[in-house]
C-alpha cells in the first residue's frame, strides 16, 4: 500500500504547510488550514469565505454565493492535503487530478463571513486512484456532501 505516515497518525496543516503540501495558490488555494489529519483515512479543513474572492464580482453581485464548485474543489483540495500526508514528503507539491464526482448535493447556501468545515473520508484506494466522500458544514449544519475520486501523477 506505500502508506508512510502510520496509518491514523494524527497531524495538522497550518497554511505554509498547506502550500508545501499541494501546488494550489491564490486565487484558486480553497483551503486555509488543516486542523485533523488522521493518515490514510480522515482530514478537516478550514476555509474561510471572505468578499475579497475573486468569483464574487459576478456571483452574485448583489447576492454573493460561494460557487457550488468551489465547495467541490474545497473538498478536493483537503483530500490531496491528506493524500500527501499519507504518501510522506515525496509526493509534496505533485498534482492530484479530479477523476469523478459523484452524489454532489448543496443543502444551503454558503455567504462571505461563512467558515467552512470540509471533512473528507478516504473510502477508497487502488494504486494511486483514490474514493473519498465529503462533507461540509457551517455552523455545524449540512451545506454540502459528495463522493468523488482523485488520481496523484506520479511525475
Amino acid at each position: 500500500m506505500n502508506v508512510i505516515a502510520t496509518e491514523g497518525a494524527l497531524g495538522t496543516a497550518d497554511i505554509n504547510r498547506v502550500m508545501q503540501m499541494i501546488p494550489h495558490r491564490y486565487p484558486m488555494l480553497l483551503v486555509d488550514k488543516v486542523i485533523e489529519l488522521r493518515a490514510d483515512h480522515s482530514a478537516i479543513g478550514i476555509k474561510n469565505v471572505t468578499i475579497n474572492e475573486p468569483f464574487f464580482q459576478g456571483h452574485f453581485p448583489q447576492r454573493p454565493v460561494f460557487p457550488g464548485v468551489m465547495v467541490i474543489e474545497s473538498m478536493a483540495q483537503t483530500a490531496a492535503v491528506l493524500v500527501v500526508y499519507t504518501l510522506g514528503a515525496s509526493s509534496e507539491g505533485k498534482l492530484v487530478y479530479f477523476m469523478g464526482v459523484d452524489n454532489a448535493r448543496f443543502r444551503r447556501p454558503i455567504v462571505p463571513g461563512d467558515q467552512l468545515h470540509i471533512k473528507v473520508t478516504r473510502d477508497r484506494r487502488r494504486g494511486n486512484v483514490w474514493k473519498f466522500v465529503g462533507e461540509v458544514t457551517v455552523e455545524g449544519k449540512l451545506a454540502a456532501e459528495a463522493t468523488f475520486s482523485a488520481m496523484i501523477l506520479d511525475e
